[in-house]
């Protein structure tokens, strides 16, 4: 897809980093990167964990591996993030509908997803994906700025 830059932020954590410095380091995690060129077939992936202070590890994953449907509709971008797996979904509201981009526009979608051990015994896990995806030219740092939408899935994770 032409002019069309996406960036997928995951970062996981586990009941550690649920209070304390840990959290406060997950808390001040960025959202938001200046993706590099990148072919437009292919993602900007950003990973940060709590196992390594949640430094930020880049790489690029293939537009078709992203939890996001994207279809041009006229003029317009039609993104929708879709929630993958869904036993991993705090209770929310309804989901959102998909929103529609207009050329240099651009939209920020969180989610985010706990989990327990198969097991059933030990603690919890979390992760949140944060899509930056942008339409039409756009400035190289846009991701570091605030988004022209902004759709908040996050639910509570307890």
């Amino acid at each position: 897809m032409e002019n069309i830059t996406v960036q997928w932020v995951k970062t996981s954590w586990t009941k550690e980093s649920r209070g304390g410095p840990a959290a406060a380091r997950r808390n001040a995690a960025p959202v938001g990167f200046a993706p590099p060129s990148l072919p437009a077939d292919v993602a900007h992936f950003v990973h940060m964990s709590e196992d390594d202070g949640f430094a930020p590890r880049e790489g690029r994953r293939d537009l078709d591996r992203v939890g996001v449907s994207l279809r041009a509709d006229g003029t317009r971008l039609r993104v929708h993030a879709r929630v993958e797996p869904l036993f991993g979904l705090p209770p929310r509201p309804r989901r959102k509908p998909a929103v529609r981009l207009e050329p240099g526009q651009w939209v920020r979608w969180q989610l985010n997803y706990r989990f327990s051990k198969a097991s059933g015994m030990g603690g919890w896990s979390y992760w949140l994906d944060t899509f930056n995806i942008a339409y039409g030219p756009v400035a190289p740092d846009v991701f570091l700025s605030e988004p022209t939408l902004l759709v908040d899935e996050r639910g509570p994770v307890r």
